[in-house]
């Protein structure tokens, strides 16, 4: 028996809408086993759920619903709503479990069942293995058919109440005018609520979704609207959220776009000086760019490295003690606000730095130059181990050999996708876009799969 999780990757279980393990068979039996796993002495669990804008999340929710009250499980359901915000919910309202139905930043065709504990937190894989266990031990489907969770409006307005409550009574946020894109997902129902409440100015984009848009050619995987938006509207500040909103991408008022890199940049000698940055360190990833790592230790700052994922950084965060993480992708944890990558509450963050500093986030990041960096995506019809594959470890030892101490290569495994990715950075361009196309090709080439 495998001691990792197979059906849950690093960001829940995840696939295309219909097939398995998304299938009408096998969500029941999810949902099943969750409420058994959360069952204690006997007592029904109760749940609260929540779910992005696809097409395919009401039905994933209503199927899962009806597994975990044929467990018993009383649901709870949340509506639209961002997955840092089920996690709020998780945490404060007494749940056993929230759940949320999304895949982030994947297409609509795919879709997902993301389960948090009780502390709002992705669970550990000890938890996850024994949910697979237990629907692995179901023959059949349970034969309870419908839902009846009923939907309370009334959550969502909790988490905009608890985000609004975290902004300082100094800080004047109304002085800002935002460009926000909410990728046609949650944050599309969420955000405006929020910003309306703060006073906030912002013009949106990608705020109608219609089930089959969500994160197309929008979103934190392509600001590029959003970007040119913040500069030719004269904005203070741009914003891009992803399908759930747990990440978030920024702009400067120029148009220099700021990934979760430079808000580590910017945020951590900002808390070092007002004596809240215990440990003088931050937690990124094996993505984290070089670079940030040098800077950061210019100004007496650490950096510690963890597997790609925002469950690791937390992990890491709360082994080590330290209170701020993330990764380039735009999940950053501000652990003493909250356990979870959120980008509503990072966006508020964001605009506390600017506000108590009075400094245009442009000024501030002025002098982080991340090293070249760039991320091949190949497709793969297998996962052998990397090392296992000599071209492919040649090509990597050869590019370690020549970057030295001054770049870096991370060969990985997507948690979620079939995909292999590469990722080489170092101060010169041509010997990264050398580098990577070298060892792209050589997976491509052994595992008989496309690049992407």
């Amino acid at each position: 028996m495998s001691n990792k999780p197979e059906l849950f990757g690093t960001d829940g279980i995840r696939g295309v809408a219909g097939k398995y393990p998304l299938d009408a068979e096998t969500i029941p039996k999810i949902g099943c086993a969750l409420g058994a796993a959360l069952a204690r002495n006997g007592r029904p669990a109760r749940v609260v759920v929540g779910k992005d804008t696809r097409e395919s999340s009401e039905w994933i929710f209503r199927t899962l619903a009806a597994g975990l009250e044929s467990a018993g499980t009383e649901v709870v359901d949340a509506g639209v709503i961002t997955t840092p915000g089920v996690a709020f919910l998780a945490r404060t309202h007494g749940f056993a479990a929230g759940v949320a139905v999304s895949a982030s930043h994947n297409p609509y065709e795919d879709n997902g069942i993301k389960v948090l504990s009780a502390a709002g937190t992705k669970l550990p894989e000890a938890r996850e293995l024994e949910i697979e266990q237990l629907i692995n031990r179901l023959d059949e489907a349970p034969a309870k058919a419908t839902t009846s969770a009923t939907f309370h409006p009334e959550l969502v307005n909790d988490y905009v109440k608890f985000l609004a409550g975290l902004v300082p009574a100094s800080a004047s946020l109304r002085q800002y005018r935002l460009v926000v894109d909410c990728a046609h997902g949650a944050a599309s129902r969420v955000a405006p609520l929020l910003l309306k409440r703060l006073g906030v100015t912002a013009h949106f984009l990608s705020a109608e979704p219609n089930g089959r848009n969500i994160n197309l050619h929008c979103g934190s995987l392509h600001p590029e609207q959003m970007v040119e938006a913040t500069r030719t509207l004269g904005a203070d500040l741009g914003v891009a959220f992803d399908g759930d909103a747990d990440r978030a991408i920024f702009s400067t008022s120029d148009g220099r776009l700021v990934d979760g890199d430079y808000v580590l940049y910017a945020m951590a000698p900002f808390l070092a000086q007002q004596g809240k940055l215990p440990g003088r360190a931050v937690v990124g990833t094996l993505m984290t760019n070089l670079a940030l790592e040098l800077a950061l230790g210019r100004q007496g700052i650490g950096l510690k490295r963890t597997a790609v994922g925002d469950k690791y950084v937390l992990e890491e965060m709360l082994r080590s003690g330290l209170v701020l993480g993330g990764e380039p992708s735009g999940h950053i944890i501000f652990r003493d606000l909250s356990l979870a990558g959120d980008g509503l509450l990072t966006l508020l963050e964001i605009l506390r730095l600017l506000s108590e500093t009075q400094r245009p986030l442009g000024e501030l990041v002025a002098d982080f130059r991340p090293f070249p960096q760039l991320i091949r995506n190949v497709r793969v019809c297998e996962k052998p181990p990397l090392g296992s594959i000599a071209e492919v470890a040649q090509a990597i030892a050869e590019c370690e050999g020549e970057l030295g101490e001054r770049g870096r290569v991370v060969v990985r495994y997507s948690g979620t996708e079939p995909l292999a990715r590469v990722m080489v950075e170092g101060e010169e361009a041509k010997a990264v876009e050398k580098h990577t196309a070298r060892i792209a090709g050589a997976i491509g080439a052994a595992l008989a799969a496309g690049e992407g």
